[in-house]
Order: structure tokens, then sequence, then C-alpha cells
């Protein structure tokens, strides 16, 4: 039986009298695609902060592989194989492309004295092309990632994101900002990178998205938040059909 990659247990974050997170607790199982929504004040990103190691939680636990992670920093969960994207977008604009995937795994690359003498791509120059032609990006590859449109940044942005083989990436919002028509190739690039991971090795994924569509048609499982606690945990045609769900959230 395998064990949860991820594991949250009665997480609560409050900020003076108001509670953001009330007690939330789920599980992401190996290869697993879990999504999370809500309305806007439902503690999803308070939620999501928590498990990138940028608050720390006033109570509760977080887990990856088994490991109590809940004190943990962002450097020690990439390291400890979370990988993960942002909002706003953490590309480095005055670099290439490809450099900007090299330095997104450059930290899993052993001691600082190692890495000086390693070659002047640190070793990932064939990883970061190989990502390059899965994200469809061949043809920017040599450009400053400022240079190029929004949507082609997401792309780089979320492919940094595995450039360390990540056991777990998080999601945040990957659509947000995007150009319709490309929400349908994040979507396709996604289940793509779940089903045939690059390197061998299948990460599992927690995302958060306000676009209904794309959570619906990309995610095993989706745990529905509201005012800090959770409503519903199902697959997407159980939360579909869930009444009360669609009473407060999605609409009857």
């Amino acid at each position: 039986m395998s064990h949860p990659v991820l594991k949250v247990t009665n997480i609560k974050k409050s900020y003076g009298a108001i509670q953001a997170v009330g007690g939330v607790s789920f599980e992401v199982m190996p290869g697993e695609i879990f999504g999370v929504i809500g309305p806007n004040g439902s503690g999803k990103t308070t939620l999501f902060n928590s498990m990138l190691g940028q608050i720390t939680p006033d109570e509760g636990k977080i887990e990856l592989n088994g490991q109590d992670v809940t004190q943990a920093g962002p450097l020690e969960l990439n390291r400890r194989g979370v990988g993960r994207t942002f909002q706003t977008l953490q590309v480095f604009g005055k670099m290439s492309v490809r450099d900007n995937l090299i330095v997104a795994a450059q930290e899993h690359q052993g001691s600082m004295l190692s890495r000086m003498f390693a070659p002047s791509d640190s070793g990932l120059g064939a990883k970061a092309d190989a990502l390059i032609d899965q994200f469809h990006i061949r043809h920017v590859a040599d450009k400053k990632a400022g240079e190029l449109s929004y949507g082609q940044q997401k792309l780089v942005d979320i492919a940094m994101a595995f450039m360390s083989e990540p056991d777990l990436v998080l999601l945040d919002e990957p659509c947000a900002g995007v150009n319709p028509s490309l929400v349908g190739g994040i979507s396709t690039l996604l289940k793509e990178l779940n089903r045939n991971p690059k390197f061998g090795k299948k990460s599992s994924f927690v995302v958060i998205e306000h676009n209904m569509d794309f959570v619906m048609d990309l995610c095993h499982r989706i745990m529905v938040m509201v005012e800090g606690q959770v409503m519903a945990i199902g697959t997407p045609e159980e939360i579909r059909n869930n009444k009360q769900v669609l009473d407060a959230y999605l609409g009857s």
C-alpha cells in the first residue's frame, strides 16, 4: 500500500481575531493531481503558503513522504523534493530560457565547492534541453526570458519547477493572466508530465486555480474550501454533483 506524498493534518492559522485556516486535513497520494478551489477569502492562499514554508501554521502538521516539514522553510522544502510556481512569475528576465532552467536546479547539485568545478551548465544542460522540448519552447530557448510573451514566461516558470525532479509540485494559479487559448495547452502539458515524467520520476501535483474548467479537466481529486474549512473532497464528478458545493460556490 502506498503512503501519501503529502499529508496535512489539522492545519490552523489565524491573523489576530481572523482565522484564515481552521483545521484543514487532506492527503495527496503518489502520482495524484489534487486541486484546491474556493471563493476569495476561503483560506486557499494561507494554506498554500503553509505548504510552501512561507508561513508557519499556528497548529497542525505537514508531512512530506512521512517526514515532518511543518517548520521547514522554502529552500529546505525545495531540497527535500518540492517544486513550486507562484501567481507572480519567478523567471530571471535577463537570462536565457535555458539558463533559467539550469539555475532552478543548481541547488540540488551538491556543495558549493563541487558546483564551482562542475561544467559551465553544472551538468544540467541535457536535462534543461529535454524539458525545453517537452514544453515546446525550443524556438525561444536562447532568448532572454524577459523578452517572451507572458504565456511563454508562464511555461518557463512551470518548467523550472520540474528541473529538480520533484516528488511534489505546488502550482499556484498556473492559468492566471494566461491567454485562454493557452489554458488547454497547459492542462495537456501537465497531464503529460504526470503520465510520462521526463526523467522517470512521477510527481504529485497540488493545484490552486480559479479556472473551474481547468481544475475539473486536470485534477484526479478536488478539495473545496469555504471560510477556512474543508467543505468537500472528491472526484471532479463528485464535486460537480455535490449540492452543498453548488449552493455555496459553483452556483446551482
